[in-house]
């Protein structure tokens, strides 16, 4: 089993806010990448645990929300590792835009 890919992304929303803003704006995010569907997603708490599968391949992983910043952890397939460095800068860029846009936009 290869290491997780790992991507912080800071805040200054606060712990509740942000979950509010992952929790409405995931599944809307998700959506917007073609190649992928969201297989499963269960929060408890403050953590997110999720399944995906893109390309045919199975990819697991976790989110956890604190107060600053959120811990994402995937962990991917073998067949997917060559896309690490694309999807590593695909979370960090979907998870800002959900993390700093206002609300209202």
């Amino acid at each position: 089993m290869s290491a997780p890919l790992v991507v912080s992304i800071p805040h200054r929303l606060g712990r509740e806010e942000a979950v509010h803003r992952l929790k409405n704006g995931l599944g809307r995010a998700a959506a917007s990448i073609p190649v992928m569907q969201v297989e499963e997603e269960r929060w408890s708490g403050d953590s997110l645990a999720f399944r995906i599968r893109a390309l045919g391949q199975i990819a697991s992983g976790r989110v956890d929300v604190a107060d600053d910043h959120v811990k994402v952890e995937v962990v991917l397939p073998w067949l997917l590792q060559r896309f690490a460095e694309v999807a590593q800068a695909t979370i960090r860029k979907r998870g800002q835009l959900l993390l700093t846009r206002d609300e209202g936009k």
